[in-house]
């Protein structure tokens, strides 16, 4: 990977480490990245997500995939993520609010850049069963609402502008769709999550 094209992913993913997504195949439902303010993909009624929480405990295997118009480059990221009960400085003085630690590790092939990769989020329950989500640093990220079966969010940050749509695609599997524009990033990501 030329020295170029490997900052350009690092400013990119500075808020995510290893990021990537799945083109869209031809035809596919769906499968056009989110734009903002557009509502979510309807899954069937046997989908709904009562608990985010309580959902997404455990472990889970993940396949990501990252094309990076700006750069007329792509890559992979394969691995294993866990959603654990928290003791993040998140929790300090919420006694009884259920939070959820995520890491995900594996390897991440962008380019001609082919290594480990990590990242960690944390999601706070909230009564509803929606959750919050943070940056493991604990800046706010999105709100995730997956009740109905299917999400959208956005996160702007700067002159960037984060979008998400993701929907459950059965029992224990799921994907999100991101789509990143900002004056120096032109980027989709898909993420694939099935339990195991």
């Amino acid at each position: 990977m030329e020295p170029d094209e490997l900052r350009r992913y690092h400013e990119a993913v500075a808020t995510f480490r290893a990021l990537s997504s799945i083109p869209s195949r031809p035809g596919e439902a769906g499968a056009e990245p989110p734009e903002p303010g557009a509502a979510a993909p309807a899954p069937g009624a046997d989908l709904l997500v009562p608990d985010a929480l309580g959902f997404l405990l455990g472990r889970w295997r993940l396949h990501r995939r990252l094309v990076d118009h700006a750069a007329r480059c792509s890559g992979t990221f394969s691995g294993m993520a866990q959603f654990a009960p928290s003791g993040s400085p998140l929790d300090a003085g919420r006694v009884g609010v259920p939070e959820l630690t995520y890491r995900e590790e594996g390897e991440l092939r962008f380019g001609g850049h082919r290594g480990p990769a990590s990242r960690s989020l944390v999601y706070r329950g909230r009564p509803d069963g929606t959750a919050d989500v943070f940056f493991a640093d604990g800046r706010d990220f999105y709100h995730l609402d997956p009740r109905s079966g299917a999400w959208r969010a956005e996160h702007p940050c700067a002159a960037d502008h984060y979008a998400v749509a993701g929907r459950v695609l059965r029992s224990g599997e799921l994907e999100e769709r991101w789509r990143v524009r900002g004056p120096d990033k032109d980027y989709e990501i898909r993420t694939t999550l099935v339990r195991g």
